[in-house]
């Protein structure tokens, strides 16, 4: 009795494990009404094999493929709902990294320590419990060795018939499984892609005119002025366009044209492509900075090597102190230095910020400006250019900030309150539509963060481009959103904004549905075109 029911187990333990990432992929339970070849296989050598340490061998490796083809498939989910793309088996471990600060700064650094462990548990329990039952299986089979062989023959026969014919209950999905197959031939072949990748990128970021420009033919429509290139964390266009949330931004936009108009500002504002989604930023900034489209980690990593002429050396080379302010790093940047070639790095551990975090966001916007405005635009300097991250908008989007008097703001202690006023990311993810309304207000918060700086300290010298560097998570946007995020120019001295109009932006920082959209990677060449002599 007790060993049926062992050998019941053990069967259910590797078809599930073998059907399993048909199930991770679809989110159908239908996916488990399938024929995994990969059990067949396995079972068939280990029958045959004639020595148990081949046995071990043989049931450990085939344990471990199947465990990592649903980890693979796990990925692809979450990375899916997350950032909209599959899992980069490349390039994208380094991503995961990422993916657990996001997690420890929502749940704690205690409970993203305690999580990984169980995850690292499960996969071992899993590779051991797969392997054993598999051993039990061939043992139980090998009893009626000449049976098992033509049985297995015969359910192979009707895996390929299946597979002739395609037949699915899921779409997607075959009848006739090879998960594990599947998941290691599609490893090969991001392998081969990225290796043709690597070689056409690197052809296109030798190619750069610009950065043969000398520097008096580099920002001329510039000169004299502090440029802030902001990116906002997260604005999306469903931010402002079509959502239950948009009516609450889009009221802030407009409240801020009538707050700009009155102080002498003009806006132009339209839409940029994304080279990425729900998340991953700096390809963004590497898009926007260097001309090039920069959609993986691997393009990231290679471009950042190279010498590329980015938009901080061409107002490095003509004469502008360059800044970068990142304030969710909390150690030095390398590549800032490297690459960017950034004169001055801020983070959130050299702005003298005392206050307490929110979630992921170590430094409310409103102080992220506040120290910029004491500390290097309100005192002499020399023109400024500087690429600043505001990150208030960024997931789990609770708890958010509000503002404080800007004189008020001091060490940031004035926030110490604030982070208890709001809901835990544990509660409020438990509703979509919660998540969706607190992101609105996040990006209420920042773009009226934005404004008051603007008005309260109304400098004339002052250009900034603001945009959002990719859409916010699928449960945000919606499955099969656009890539496309608002960006405006914004500055008081008419001849800036003149100098774009050729580019049919609109007036104003709410584009409407019909204003221009252009891929990110073009905005770099038509910035230096447009402000050079």
């Amino acid at each position: 009795m007790w060993s049926a029911v062992v050998t019941v187990l053990s069967a259910v333990t590797v078809f599930v494990a073998a059907v399993a990432p048909g199930v991770i992929d679809s989110g159908s339970p239908l996916a488990l009404a399938r024929l995994p070849i990969e059990c067949l296989l396995a079972l068939v050598a280990l029958i045959l094999l004639p020595w148990r340490w081949a046995r071990r061998a043989v049931a450990i490796l085939a344990a471990v493929l199947l465990v990592a083809a649903a980890i693979l498939a796990t990925l692809d989910r979450v990375f899916l709902t997350t950032v909209g793309r599959p899992f980069d088996v490349v390039a994208g471990w380094s991503e995961l990294g990422d993916g657990y600060g996001v997690v420890s700064d929502s749940a704690g650094s205690l409970g993203a320590l305690v999580l990984l462990v169980l995850v690292g548990l499960l996969v071992v329990a899993a590779v051991v419990a797969i392997a054993a039952s598999l051993l039990h299986l061939a043992r139980v089979l090998g009893r009626r060795r000449r049976a098992s062989l033509i049985g297995a023959s015969a359910l192979t026969a009707g895996w390929l018939v299946l597979a002739l014919v395609g037949a699915q209950l899921v779409a997607g999905e075959p009848v006739a499984a090879a998960d594990s197959v599947g998941a290691a031939a599609s490893t090969v072949h991001q392998v081969e892609v990225a290796a043709r990748d690597r070689a056409v990128f690197d052809r296109s970021a030798a190619s750069d005119p610009y950065s043969r420009l000398p520097a008096s033919d580099l920002l001329t429509g510039l000169k004299g002025k502090d440029v802030m290139v902001v990116f906002v964390e997260s604005y999306g266009q469903v931010a402002v366009q079509d959502t239950s949330f948009a009516p609450g931004v889009d009221a802030v936009l407009r409240r801020g044209d009538t707050e700009l108009a009155a102080h002498g500002y003009a806006e132009r504002s339209a839409f940029l492509t994304s080279s990425t989604f729900g998340g991953i930023s700096w390809l963004a900034h590497s898009t926007l900075q260097t001309g090039l489209w920069i959609d993986s980690q691997q393009k990231y990593d290679q471009v950042t090597t190279t010498t590329r002429f980015t938009l901080s050396d061409a107002f490095r080379k003509a004469g502008w102190q360059t800044l970068s302010d990142v304030p969710s790093d909390t150690r030095p940047w390398p590549i800032g230095s490297s690459f960017y070639h950034f004169g001055k790095q801020l983070n959130a551990q050299n702005v003298g910020y005392r206050g307490p975090t929110f979630s992921y966001a170590r430094v409310p916007d409103q102080y992220t400006w506040a120290y910029l405005q004491k500390h290097e635009l309100g005192v002499a300097h020399t023109p400024l250019m500087a690429e600043i991250d505001l990150v208030s908008s960024h997931t789990p989007w609770t708890p958010l900030p509000r503002l404080v008097p800007w004189d008020a703001v001091g060490d940031g202690s004035v926030y110490d309150p604030q982070p208890a006023e709001g809901l835990p990311p544990s509660v409020v993810w438990q509703s979509p539509q919660h998540v969706q309304q607190l992101y609105g207000q996040s990006i209420e918060y920042t773009m009226g963060a934005l404004f008051s700086f603007l008005t309260t300290f109304d400098d004339p010298n002052l250009v900034l481009v603001v945009l959002g560097d990719h859409q916010p998570a699928t449960v945000v946007s919606g499955i099969g959103a656009n890539h496309q995020v608002p960006i405006s120019i914004i500055s008081k001295d008419r001849a800036v904004i003149d100098r774009i109009g050729s580019w049919n932006w609109q007036p104003g920082m709410l584009p409407s549905p019909s204003a221009p959209v252009w891929r990110m990677d073009a905005f770099r060449d038509r910035f230096l075109a447009a402000y050079g002599p």
